[in-house]
């Protein structure tokens, strides 16, 4: 409890004084709220509008939670086969940091004109953001495991499938939870800016609403409550990390002591 307060507090301290700072600086410039509302405008406007923005928060996150889940499997099957082919790395890897060039702004478009203002090009566009840390990440952790142990495993007789899961999989978590980790941070923003190309519900069409009503206000209380579900996935992956690998902190205060 008192290292998570220890890395809570130093963030948000600064938050505060910079939203200090704002507020003070609205207030005494008598700033026109159309172009830069109050932390406290946006505040109360956000929760007077709350149901609205509970409205289009439900699919924000639809998207995100389905598009990431189909990364994350994306991710472990592409990993796997690079991992057991070396053909496949050889043609696959090269392909996957290409794509990484490709600029979303110039893809989401496409797919939505392909797939419709469903779900599913909402679920793509956050699926080709996250995938690529993702799998990256665990591909890497795969290559890093200890030789040594896999040779010895071969030498007793485990099969390569069996030593995989019993070896490289664990070796490779630490590297997937940091890929995750980046990834996770991604989703939600991957979420919006599909709307943003075009949906009919959720924060991203929110925002762009609001902002031709000239209710700023509005837009920064969906910003606010984009950066609180990032954070909020960011949470669960770092509790996640702490569950599925509880060696890890063993490790941190051995190697502390």
């Amino acid at each position: 409890m008192r290292t998570a307060l220890r890395a809570v507090w130093p963030p948000l301290l600064v938050l505060a004084v910079l939203v200090t700072g704002w507020q003070v600086y609205v207030s005494a410039a008598g700033v026109d709220p159309a172009v830069l509302p109050s932390p406290g405008r946006v505040l109360s406007q956000g929760w007077a509008n709350r149901g609205d923005l509970w409205d289009q928060t439900l699919p924000t996150l639809q998207e995100t939670v389905l598009g990431f889940a189909l990364s994350f499997a994306s991710a472990w099957l592409v990993a796997v086969v690079l991992d057991f082919s070396v053909a496949a790395r050889r043609g696959l890897y090269p392909l996957l940091v290409a794509s990484q060039t490709i600029p979303i702004v110039a893809v989401a478009p496409l797919l939505i004109i392909w797939f419709g203002f469903g779900l599913l090009p909402k679920m793509l566009v956050v699926t080709l953001t996250t995938f690529f840390p993702l799998a990256a990440n665990l591909a890497a952790g795969f290559a890093a495991t200890d030789r040594d142990a896999m040779r010895l495993l071969r030498s007793l007789g485990t099969g390569r499938v069996r030593a995989f899961w019993l070896v490289r999989v664990p070796s490779a978590l630490p590297h997937f939870f940091t890929g995750l980790r980046v990834s996770i941070t991604y989703a939600v923003v991957g979420a919006v800016f599909a709307e943003y190309a075009g949906a009919e519900k959720g924060l991203g069409i929110y925002m762009q609403a609001q902002k031709s009503a000239f209710r700023t206000d509005l837009v920064f209380a969906a910003v606010a409550v984009t950066a609180a579900l990032s954070i909020a996935l960011f949470g669960a992956t770092c509790l996640l990390q702490r569950l599925v690998l509880p060696w890890e902190r063993a490790l941190v205060k051995e190697g502390r002591s």
